[in-house]
């Protein structure tokens, strides 16, 4: 578990992180480099969890030997599909990361929900929906390792 203590707003006792596959932790299928490293860093205190329509089919074995589960979800309403995810783990735990429109629930539903602008874009309903918009994702994982960091960019 990780606090996050916002001041003006809340605190967060996070227990998940759940993220998009493809756009958010992978480029056209492939895992981007330090994202694993990264979240070996993140498993001690947070249960990751990757959910993906996994579209190039590669998810599975990009992530072989990570600390996270992986969901392949059916790839009709993802973005149903996801916020049902994170109000099974239960949604005021979860610190979500991901890009595309179908992450937009699941960013605005979450304790803190992150949008991360890299290579294939981002959708703007998305950003619309986050607390927090990052660079990349490695920029996003060590903001969620960092409380004060967090703190600094929602406190009111």
């Amino acid at each position: 578990m990780i606090e996050y203590k916002i001041p003006g707003l809340k605190t967060v006792r996070a227990e998940h992180l759940v993220l998009d596959y493809n756009g958010t932790i992978a480029v056209d299928g492939m895992l981007i480099p330090g994202v694993s490293e990264m979240l070996g860093r993140i498993a001690p205190d947070l249960k990751v969890h990757v959910v993906t329509a996994d579209t190039f089919g590669r998810a599975a074995a990009q992530l072989e030997g990570a600390p996270c589960s992986l969901a392949v979800l059916d790839p009709g309403d993802q973005d149903l599909r996801k916020l049902e995810y994170i109000s099974a783990l239960g949604a005021g735990s979860v610190i979500a990361i991901g890009n595309g429109r179908n992450d937009s629930l699941m960013l605005r539903d979450s304790a803190i929900g992150i949008a991360v602008i890299q290579a294939e874009g981002a959708s703007a309903v998305t950003i619309m929906n986050s607390d927090i918009v990052c660079n990349s994702i490695l920029d996003a994982l060590e903001t969620v390792l960092n409380p004060l960091r967090v703190a600094a960019t929602l406190r009111s």
